[in-house]
């Protein structure tokens, strides 16, 4: 049946996209046309009805990267496909395509983009303790955020790094961008805080950085007090929490495990962990700071909570010459092994927590170190207490309430007032910290040159295997050849003459897919020989793998 004699006009009309135009269709004639006839093979047009109208679309994919999309009848309604000269000005689909060839190379650009490690946080340098106890996740927790952080479209790794002093979230990214603003906005419903408020006291750090921060943040670089061991071992939590969890997975397990070795290294071959102070030991001076020096004999100690934070407040407090204190836990337990400790240098008491506001009426200073969500201490638990009194909260979330603070006989100090103690040896923080930036740096390049060996490992796993099946192929026809009644013995040597050629033809492409600082290849030497190898046995590795992952991670929910 012919095509319709109003297919010229709808012809003039059809939308027209170019992909790739230039590389891809034949050297156009003198004219500034060309003939689409063999382009235009009757298997490559395909009707697509429309509901509103008895007529079809014909949408016709070209091999150039021209789609043409004609509109015809007839009069029974059945789609009627013709191949037909059609002449088109290249010079006007020249110009509607710019717009269409950015889309596509933008598309492209983000099919390809490479998984990137991310950090998004709040810490005390860049946001209040307010804002980071509404974030705070306990270690129980972590898991849990994790799996939900893993659930997210972009998100294909992920680890939790919460403390007193910052609130961080280190994720392998399917994109940048958008991995970004779903985490942002998971750390929003979590904790109430509005997305934008989020985003005025963040940080972002990609790749490379990321790596640094984590590597700084381990060898206690980044912490309020410069060398504190602390968060050495909650980096080391990290890893213990995370071992088992689905979403903790090869990059971030192995970005947290390169920190833990930095940080200890860091211990070792500099200095600055010499005279160090904790957390625990600055509340510890900040207390006395605030006392009169007259007083600091005799002022009465409380200590609430007996665990990590806690024990280390005791320490420091029996360092500075105090002989007796109480403390306040949910057991005793824990306080009798510190008792046990100090059992010749201090008067350790142990209360309940029902005595917790009985001590607090007969203590001059009160330290609070627990795991409370809420507060222990509010205004109207307080204001009836006679005389003055500091409390020194270093729990985030914090244990005393800021309305405390309003009442006149009362002062109390939180993990942010602890920076006026540290003010005292910047100098000193600076030049230690000099000699620890140095190893970071190196060992940031051997995490980098670590991750960037793991671009090419799906490659040598396809070529290898492509390799396999080619060689078992020909040794199944050789052997066939070679009848039934060959020994064993013959039969493995040739299997093995076979495993040898094989090996030794991948051992040059193999090497040249290295990339683990060994030498002196650069990334994207690599990476240009991967690509290659790809091309050359269709190995498709490259091809969409992250529109892939983020396409099965939608197809689950």
């Amino acid at each position: 049946m012919a095509v319709s004699s109003g297919l010229a006009t709808t012809l003039a009309a059809a939308k027209m996209e170019a992909f790739s135009l230039n590389s891809s269709l034949p050297q156009a004639s003198s004219s500034g046309s060309m003939s689409l006839r063999a382009y235009l093979a009757p298997s490559q047009l395909r009707p697509f009805p429309n509901p509103a109208r008895n007529n079809f679309r014909r949408r016709a994919m070209l091999k150039g990267g021209l789609r043409c999309e004609v509109a015809a009848s007839s009069s029974s309604g059945d789609a009627v496909v013709e191949t037909a000269e059609i002449n088109i000005d290249l010079d006007r689909v020249s110009s509607l395509s710019a717009l269409e060839q950015l889309k596509i190379s933008a598309s492209d650009r983000y099919t390809k983009e490479r998984a990137s490690i991310v950090a998004i946080g709040l810490s005390i340098h860049t946001a209040p303790v307010e804002m980071r106890e509404k974030l705070a996740i306990p270690e129980a927790e972590w898991p849990r955020a994790i799996a939900e952080l893993c659930n997210l479209n972009h998100i294909e790794e992920a680890a939790v790094l919460s403390t007193c002093n910052r609130m961080e979230i280190y994720v392998v990214a399917l994109s940048q961008h958008r991995g970004v603003k779903e985490v942002t906005e998971w750390m929003s419903k979590t904790s109430g805080i509005p997305v934008a408020e989020i985003c005025e006291h963040r940080f972002l750090l990609y790749n490379n950085d990321a790596t640094r921060h984590l590597f700084e943040v381990s060898s206690g670089l980044d912490s309020l007090v410069l060398g504190e061991g602390q968060i050495l071992a909650q980096v080391k939590q990290v890893v213990k929490v995370g071992q088992g969890v689905v979403g903790f997975g090869r990059n971030i397990s192995g970005l947290f495990k390169h920190a833990i070795s930095v940080g200890k290294r860091v211990r070792t071959e500099t200095s600055i962990a010499a005279g160090a102070v904790s957390v625990s030991s600055a509340a510890v001076e900040l207390a006395l700071m605030k006392l009169p020096e007259s007083a600091h004999a005799t002022a009465r100690m409380l200590v609430v909570g007996a665990g990590k934070m806690g024990k280390l407040v005791i320490k420091h407090l029996v360092a500075k010459g105090c002989t007796k204190m109480v403390v306040v836990n949910r057991s005793e337990e824990r306080v009798a092994a510190i008792r046990e400790e100090h059992k010749d240098d201090v008067e350790i008491i142990y209360r309940p927590l029902t005595d917790m506001f009985s001590c607090a009426a007969e203590a001059d200073v009160i330290f609070t170190s627990t795991a409370s969500d809420v507060p222990l201490f509010l205004k109207e638990d307080v204001k009836d207490l006679e005389g003055s009194r500091f409390f020194v909260d270093i729990s985030v979330p914090r244990n005393v309430g800021s309305c405390v603070n309003d009442l006149e006989n009362v002062r109390v100090f939180n993990v942010d007032d602890l920076k006026e103690v540290v003010a005292a040896n910047k100098e000193d923080r600076l030049r230690k910290a000099m000699e620890a930036q140095e190893i970071i740096t190196e060992e940031t390049k051997q995490f980098e040159a670590w991750r960037d060996s793991l671009e090419t490992v799906p490659t040598i796993k396809k070529l290898r295997a492509y390799a396999e099946r080619i060689r078992l192929a020909e040794l199944e026809k050789c052997l066939a050849k070679m009848g039934d009644d060959i020994p064993k013995k013959t039969r493995r040597a040739v299997d093995d003459l076979s495993r040898g050629i094989l090996n030794k033809l991948l051992h040059g492409p193999m090497q040249h897919l290295r990339c683990d600082g060994s030498d002196s290849r650069t990334l994207s030497e690599t990476l240009e020989n991967m690509h290659a190898l790809n091309r050359m046995f269709s190995l498709e590795t490259e091809v969409a793998i992250l529109e892939q992952k983020i396409r099965a991670k939608t197809s689950q929910k």
